[in-house]
């Protein structure tokens, strides 16, 4: 690695850190924690990892829920009691799931979510008391209710099987993670969202924005990268009215589109 990427790797790392801690000190004691995001950008694995590694640091058992099929938890599994390296990587990758042939690429596949993953493999090798799972269908060919009907239900049960200090920490896409469905929202999404089902648990909800950048976006022809509209300034804000969205919304520096699969 140069000079200039390491140290780009570094500013981006201290950011994350940064991020990280404001998250985990608006949302204190919750053990259901939902971040959500703008699929496909570098800097979000890299915050999920700091979050995962500051929970889990003094003991305290950390799930890591991803928005991939709850069908890749044996493949996940086996990663995990590996010794990493380039064949455990393989294996990984061997399902369906990895392949954006012939499909648009929503940007949930990325050498930074695979990066992540490692990294909660690597702590895992240290010792700490953390794991990963997926929440989504394999197939979703009965709308968005549907869909978030079912990955509530894993995520419930998954709750449900926490250790009574054990966090549960989900990645997902911004509307997943609304407490409730807005009043200005298109007729097609969802009457529930999926984090509005779990709101009788133990939730605290976090949508994940940038003051600049660039993210990969899906508009109904195709996928691609999108800018962001600058908003410099713009701190961390919390919400406690009944009607809100999220919990707490924060605005990283800034947001670029990771290395998706091919």
């Amino acid at each position: 690695m140069t000079a200039l990427l390491l140290t780009a790797a570094l500013v981006t790392t201290a950011r994350a850190d940064e991020t990280a801690m404001q998250i985990r000190q608006h949302a204190g004691e919750h053990r259901l924690l939902v971040l959500g995001e703008y699929h496909g950008t570098c800097e979000t694995p890299l915050l999920v990892r700091q979050l995962v590694d500051d929970y889990s640091r003094d003991g305290t058992p950390v799930v890591l829920a991803l928005e991939l099929p709850h069908s890749e938890d044996a493949a996940l599994a086996a990663y995990l009691a590996s010794e990493g390296g380039a064949e455990a990587m393989t294996a990984l990758r061997a399902s369906r799931y990895w392949s954006v042939i012939g499909e648009r690429h929503d940007g949930r596949r990325s050498h930074d979510m695979l990066e992540l993953i490692e990294a909660v493999r690597a702590l895992r090798a240290q010792g700490r008391a953390v794991q990963v799972i997926g929440y989504d269908l394999v197939v979703s060919t009965r709308g968005n209710q549907t869909r978030d009907d079912a990955m509530a239900a894993i995520l419930r049960q998954a709750y449900l099987r926490l250790p009574g200090n054990a966090r549960l920490l989900v990645l997902t896409g911004n509307v997943h993670a609304m407490r409730q469905r807005p009043a200005d929202a298109p007729p097609e999404m969802q009457l529930q969202p999926m984090a509005a089902m779990l709101a009788d648990l133990d939730l605290y909800s976090v949508r994940l924005d940038a003051r600049k950048g660039s993210i990969w976006a899906c508009l109904p022809d195709s996928c691609s990268s999108l800018p962001l509209r600058d908003r410099p300034g713009r701190e961390l804000r919390v919400s406690t009215e009944p009607d809100r969205q999220y919990d707490l919304w924060v605005w990283m520096p800034e947001l670029s589109v990771g290395r998706l699969l091919k």
